[in-house]
């Protein structure tokens, strides 16, 4: 039973900055070569609700800790991409 139980804890390690640095990174390109700021955002909650609507409505704080590590990602790429182009880079 602990067995299992610390390969569902590594899972979940390794799940928070897998998904904080795919959204960051999806963010981050679609920002770079599309110029929309929120269009990340918006495509991190059509997948989360897609995935979501799989998941028959349990919500276990397991699930609510990958998508707020999700959405920190999807929120620190946009956040990067407005900053630099306050700071006079530009993007493509």
């Amino acid at each position: 039973m602990t067995e299992a139980v610390n390969l569902y804890l590594a899972q979940l390690i390794i799940s928070i900055p897998l998904l904080f640095v795919l959204f960051f990174g999806i963010g981050f390109i679609l920002n770079m070569i599309l110029k929309t700021t929120w269009l990340p955002l918006i495509i991190f909650f059509g997948v989360a609700f897609y995935v979501g609507k799989d998941v028959n409505q349990i919500f276990t704080v397991v699930n609510a800790v990958l998508f707020f590590s999700g959405l920190a990602g999807a929120i620190g790429g946009i956040w990067t991409i407005k900053t630099l182009r306050q700071k006079g880079y530009r993007m493509f």
